[in-house]
């Protein structure tokens, strides 16, 4: 195996021309898409450093890989507005009422409504990290390593910016103004013919390639690379399945990482995230989170629901769409409630 490691901040070599090197060199690393194996642990060790985005951008960066969407994406999302067709890729808040099961919503929302003779009022506390709301996460969501092991944030931020009244840095606020791109859905339970992607069987790095093959989406910088893998079919299926903490269930495998950072992708949303499949031979507990985010500084958008948009994809004979993802403005916030509204 050839390994090639360089300065990431050398004056004699710009981030551009590492990332190209890296890009060129993939065929001769032996690791994930080209050769079609699982990912190894010292392979995604190296992950972090292979798709590590720190300086890319400048060192006040707060955007992470959506610095990936300029002008020209938004403005090529939004040719490919032709019906008016609108799809949301949003599942319900999850009060108790709506995801009954405690282990699988330990901290149900709360939604209290005031009712007078005049009218009626709501209100909403919801912890919107974890497995069921649809969210997004913010760059301060995760760090590197624990404090004690001197830990960073994307872009080596300090871990102390972030406090219990809210983080001062890499905040889900800096993103107000929203999320437009084209947005990819990867149907991998349509590839494979079945009705969700199987524990032993997680979704590979190769098999985003091969669905962009089968429905001929040539991948594009800025890309929202949206995989579908079969939530509602799983818990469906699988109502008495056991809840963890990482949940063992069907999902993503590291991988993906490698598909995400050589096209250039933005963000990633996912309806079901990192499988349990084989997580334990990896020196992380939520192996795709703790690479993208503090590492690569890629949003994620999680428990997204694309049934709908699957079957929107199918109508109109086309898995590419304009795509809005606009979080509440959280001052100081490590993510937010979403609702991505696609349209066709």
């Amino acid at each position: 195996m050839v390994f090639v490691t360089f300065n990431l901040f050398s004056e004699k070599l710009t981030f551009e021309v590492y990332h190209t090197l890296n890009y060129l060199l993939k065929g001769v690393k032996l690791m994930g898409l080209s050769d079609r194996k699982p990912v190894t642990a010292a392979e995604y060790i190296g992950y972090k450093s292979r798709f590590n985005n720190w300086g890319r951008w400048g060192e006040s960066d707060q955007s992470g890989t959506l610095n990936h969407i300029d002008r020209s994406s938004v403005l090529g999302a939004v040719n490919l507005i032709e019906t008016g067709e609108t799809v949301s890729c949003a599942n319900p808040i999850a009060t108790r009422e709506v995801v009954q099961d405690p282990k699988r919503n330990p901290r149900p929302a709360d939604h209290e409504m005031s009712v007078t003779q005049t009218g009626s009022g709501d209100y909403i506390g919801v912890y919107y990290h974890g497995y069921v709301n649809t969210h997004i996460d913010s760059l301060c969501h995760f760090f590197t390593e624990s404090v004690e092991n001197d830990g960073k944030l994307y872009n080596g931020a300090d871990p102390s910016l972030i406090t219990e009244s809210g983080a001062k840095t890499h905040s889900v606020d800096n993103w107000s103004s929203g999320i437009v791109t084209r947005g990819v859905l990867y149907d991998i339970p349509e590839l494979r013919g079945t009705d969700f992607v199987e524990y032993e069987q997680p979704v590979e790095g190769w098999d985003l390639q091969d669905w962009a093959d089968q429905v001929g989406v040539t991948p594009r910088k800025g890309d929202a690379v949206l995989i579908r893998s079969g939530y509602s079919a799983f818990w469906a299926a699988n109502p008495d399945h056991e809840i963890t903490s990482p949940p063992k269930t069907p999902g993503n495998a590291p991988s993906i990482l490698e598909y995400l950072y050589d096209t250039d992708a933005s963000l990633l949303g996912w309806d079901l995230q990192e499988t349990g499949f084989r997580s334990d031979q990896y020196p992380a507990r939520i192996a795709v989170h703790e690479v993208a985010i503090p590492h690569m500084g890629m949003p994620l958008l999680d428990n997204a629901d694309f049934d709908a948009l699957a079957e929107a994809c199918k109508r109109n004979g086309r898995y590419e769409f304009h795509i809005t993802i606009a979080p509440l403005v959280i001052k100081g916030g490590t993510g937010s409630p979403v609702n991505p509204i696609v349209t066709f």
